[in-house]
Order: structure tokens, then C-alpha cells, then sequence
């Protein structure tokens, strides 16, 4: 049976007849929103994209940082049964037109820092034939081509104001109509949107975030991960909101300063972080030991997490990191550490409500109520990952003598990189393209945290490779996530019996020389993480 739900009115709406109307619902930098704020303001905007003329399962692009404003458009397009489509904000604009086109959304929503990138990649129409219009937050300068008109937030917002309550009510969607898309590389290393439906929303809500963290009202909720990860939104939208709590919103990226100043100023109980995150903390010079000291649970996903490290920042800063493991397909996390139950090294156990399995060649399957409907026009991948009931992770596990799970790396070739999956076909692609550059093959070897970064293995085309030209070439061509971090001269790949390059032997060799320093300046480079990367 297809049972009438929204999640929108889930997550706002019912909280004002918990009687939480007048707390914080979202805190950013310039603006904080209790509940009945954010339900007006949230079901004024759903008849401005009525207004728009924004249908039912029609897809809006969005493409803003994390504050106050983002969330009340995504949520009011869940709302009127529209499905917002939040990616990441470190897209370069190739990489925006890919998406806007992909997705057929008529509109995209533009946060006023990445203007130029949205008017970039919407100035060939014909790249982007079903889109329609620009909708820009604040008093953005974005001047789209002359036939595809820009709206103003606050003129969508006053056209919602100016509408009756019918066109403020939220549509007839049910458990099972679409309510999200969120893009991933997954294991197939292109880009593709997993669509999630109404009723994972609630699910994941409930079973992790208030079964296994035991989210409350009087609780403040902090993301290193923004909104357009599925980890990010579950942490700063669903989690908090489903339990009357606040999310506290930040829309720069997160450096151990920012972090530092979340943690002051706001007083966030719940901190959700990735590995990078908790190692640059404990890298950076000026944080207080007691900077975690009003922070009751620190949630550690998106990559794995080095046992070493977790012992390190306990030591550090007196709080236990909880590991837990989740993905786009599942929405949210389905294994997961108990607060005060921490074990170093392991997983955990299944978050509730999901089952796993390990397969005879040790990879793990999840069967998620969360998981998503598919891949939008992916049949093969979509084939590949969701095997009827089970999600196929493609990750290596085993279990230790008391049931909890061990992760040990990835059954394929992509890499996680600062929690963001990293092709390696794409860096091996761009690294081609180098004149001095005859072959490559890029694989993951940790960094001095135990944290995997990409590493590229290059036959050079003539004489020695110069790598800060490598580097800089990088640089100016691929977000800092996906930049090589060394460079090995190799005289030639190794090859499987089908003369495929063998991955595994080009990284057991990379990390034994890595591991024994025996390389020369020149043919091996350390390249520091630029500013802001961690």
C-alpha cells in the first residue's frame, strides 16, 4: 500500500504540534530560524516555485553553499513534490553543465558564491536544452543568456507570499514518490544520481539518527560534510530537524579554523566529521584541548578511519569518535559504533533495520528500506549495485569473534579521497593529456595520518618527469581532492595475463617504495595539501 507522506511536513510541520514551535530549528552565520519561522518560510517558498511553474517530480539543480535559505528550497520543493538535486559546490563549471544536462532540470538554484561558475556553465544553451531559468539567492550578478531569464530568491519568495493557502499546501506524495536525487561516483567512477524516495527520509531519521545517536530537542548539530553529500544532509537537515533539534549551518569550507569557531560559538552536541577533518584538527596549531567540551557524540564517516587515529584524537581531545560506514545508495549510514561503545579499528555493528552479509569473496551486501530506486538512466550500474532487496557495497569486510565488522578496503579500483570518491580513470585521463606523460595509473596509499590519498604512477614519454609541472598541471585542472599527492616515475605498468594494467601490483609496488624512501628527489615528490584542502 502506498501510504500519503511528505517528508517535508515530517521534518517541519510536526514539530509545531510537538510544541517546539518557538526553538531553533536552523543557525547560520546571519540568520537563525525557529520552527514556525522555517514552516512559514518554507511553505511561502513551495508556492513560489509553484509560482514558477515548478511541477510535481520536476527536478531544480542546486547549487549553494550550506545556509539557512538552501535548506528552506530544498525542503520546499520536497513540499510541493518537486525533487531537488543538491551537488557538490566544488564542481567545476564542465563539470555543471554535465550535471544540469544529466538531470533535465528545468531550474537551477544558484548560491551567490558560484554565480559565475552557474552563468559559465549555462552560457551554451545547447548544452542545457531543458533548462529554463535561474533562480539566484541574495542579489547575485548572475546574467544568464538573454532567452533564459534569472529569477531573485526574494521575488520567488514574495510571489509565495502574494499566493493563497492551497498553493502553501504540500502535494499528495506518498512513501514511495521521489523526493531527492543525490549524484555519485560510487563504484563505476562516473557520476550518476541515485533517486531516493519520501519514506527513507523518516527511516534513516529514526533508525540512526535518534535509535542509535539518540538525537533530542536540546540538541545542536554540526556537519563538516555539507548538504550535498548524502551524509551531509542526513547531519544538517534530516537528523536534526526529525528530532526538533537545530542544525548548525556554515557555509565555508571546513578548515580547522571554521571548525574551531563552529565549536566556540555555537556549541554544537553532536559533531559530524570525516577522518580528514578530525587529522587536520589534530595537525592545526591553536585548537584548545577542550574544544570538544560541550560536545556529547563525534561521528566519524565517509572514509575509513584509521584505528590510530581515533586513539589519537581521544588522547588529544577527551572525546571518543564514533566510526560508522553509509552510502548515497543507502542514503545514510547502516553500520555503525554506539556511542560509548567504541571500538578502534571496527565498524561497528548494523545500524537497526538494515541486514548485511558477507559474501564468500568478502564483500559486503546491505539490505537497506533506505536504499535508493536506482540510478536516473544508469540500467547497467544500477544492475550491478541494487541486487533486489541488497545494495552490493563493494567493499571487503570480515567480522571479529564478538560480531563486530571490519572494513578492509575497497573490492574495486575507486578511491575515497577526503571522503569523496575519486575515479581514477578520470586523473589517469587528465594525466595523459601531458606531453611528458605516456602512461599512468593512479591508486590510493595513505598519507603520514593512515588516511588513502591518490597516488600517481607515471611512465614518463621522454627523459625525467618534472614533478611540480605535474603537480601544477593538476592543480589548475582537477579540485584539490583528486590532485595526486605523489608522483612515481615508473619504467613501465605491470600487466595481467590479459594485458590489463594490474592495479594491485602498481600499488603493492608504490607503497613498498614509498615505504622504503629509496627514491630521489627528483623521482618522487611529497605535495602539501593547498589551503582549505583538508
Amino acid at each position: 500500500m502506498n501510504v500519503p507522506f511528505n517528508a517535508a511536513t515530517y521534518l517541519v510541520d510536526r514539530q509545531i504540534s510537538r510544541g517546539l514551535a518557538d526553538r531553533p530549528a536552523l543557525i547560520g552565520p546571519r540568520t537563525t530560524l525557529t520552527y514556525a519561522e522555517l514552516a512559514t518560510r518554507v511553505a511561502v517558498a513551495c508556492a513560489g516555485w509553484r509560482a514558477l511553474g515548478v511541477r510535481p517530480e520536476e527536478r531544480v539543480l542546486i547549487h549553494a553553499a550550506d545556509a539557512p535559505d538552501t535548506v528552506v528550497a530544498l525542503l520546499a520543493l520536497m513540499r510541493m513534490g518537486a525533487v531537488p538535486v543538491p551537488v557538490s559546490t566544488m564542481s567545476t563549471p564542465a563539470e555543471l553543465t554535465a550535471l544540469i544536462a544529466d538531470s533535465r532540470c528545468r531550474h537551477v538554484l544558484a548560491g551567490p558564491e558560484f554565480c559565475d561558475r552557474v552563468q559559465t556553465a549555462v552560457r551554451d544553451c545547447a548544452a542545457v536544452p531543458d533548462l529554463v531559468g535561474v533562480v539566484v539567492l541574495d542579489d547575485a550578478p548572475v546574467q544568464p543568456p538573454r532567452d533564459l531569464p534569472r529569477i531573485r530568491w526574494e521575488h520567488l519568495i514574495a510571489a509565495g507570499e502574494a499566493a493563497g493557502p492551497a498553493d502553501r499546501a504540500a502535494d499528495r506524495t506518498t512513501e514511495d514518490s521521489p523526493a531527492l536525487w543525490l549524484y555519485t561516483s560510487g563504484t563505476t567512477g562516473t557520476p550518476k544520481a541515485a533517486m531516493h524516495r519520501h519514506g527513507s527520509i523518516r527511516f534513516v531519521a529514526e533508525r540512526y539518527g535518534q535509535q542509535v545517536l539518540g538525537l533530542r530537542p536540546d540538541d545542536r548539530c554540526f556537519s563538516v560534510a555539507k548538504l550535498f553529500f548524502a551524509y551531509g544532509i542526513g547531519n544538517s537537515c534530516f537528523f536534526p530537524l526529525a528530532a526538533g533539534a537545530a542544525a548548525v549551518l556554515d557555509p565555508a569550507p571546513p578548515t580547522p579554523e571554521t571548525m574551531a569557531r563552529r565549536l566556540a560559538e555555537d556549541a554544537p552536541t553532536v559533531f559530524f566529521g570525516v577522518p580528514t577533518s578530525y587529522a587536520a584538527l589534530l595537525r592545526a596549531d591553536g585548537i584548545p584541548g577542550d574544544a570538544f567540551r560541550g560536545v556529547r557524540v563525534a561521528v566519524s564517516a565517509g572514509e575509513p578511519l584509521p584505528a590510530e587515529l581515533q586513539h589519537r584524537f581521544r588522547a588529544r581531545f577527551g572525546v571518543d569518535l564514533v566510526n560508522a560506514m553509509g552510502s548515497t545508495e543507502a542514503l545514510h549510514i547502516f553500520l555503525s559504533q554506539r556511542p560509548g561503545e567504541v571500538r578502534p579499528g571496527t565498524l561497528g555493528t548494523p545500524v537497526p533495520g538494515y541486514d548485511l552479509r558477507i559474501e564468500d569473496d568478502g564483500v559486503l551486501k546491505v539490505r537497506a528500506p533506505s536504499a535508493a530506486v536506482g540510478y536516473w538512466c544508469r540500467s547497467d550500474a544500477t544492475r550491478t549495485v541494487f541486487e533486489g532487496e541488497w545494495l552490493n557495497t563493494g567493499d571487503l569486510f570480515t567480522r571479529d569473534a564478538d560480531g563486530h565488522y571490519v572494513c578492509h578496503g575497497r573490492a574495486g579500483d575507486m578511491i575515497k579521497s577526503g571522503g569523496i570518491w575519486v575515479s581514477p580513470a578520470e586523473v589517469e585521463n587528465l594525466l595523459l593529456r601531458h606531453p611528458a606523460v605516456a602512461a599512468a595509473c593512479v591508486v590510493a596509499a595513505p598519507d603520514p595520518d593512515g588516511l588513502d590519498r591518490p597516488v600517481a604512477c607515471v611512465v614518463p614519454a621522454t627523459g625525467d618527469l618534472d614533478p611540480a609541472d605535474l603537480a601544477g598541471f593538476c592543480r589548475e585542472r582537477l579540485p584539490a581532492h583528486k590532485r595526486p599527492r605523489r608522483f612515481l616515475a615508473v619504467p613501465a605498468l605491470p600487466t595481467t595475463a590479459t594485458g590489463k594494467v594490474d592495479r594491485r601490483r602498481v600499488r603493492r609496488d608504490a607503497l613498498a617504495r614509498l615505504a622504503s624512501r629509496t627514491d630521489t628527489p627528483e623521482r618522487i615528490t611529497e605535495l602539501p595539501l593547498p589551503a582549505g584542502a583538508d
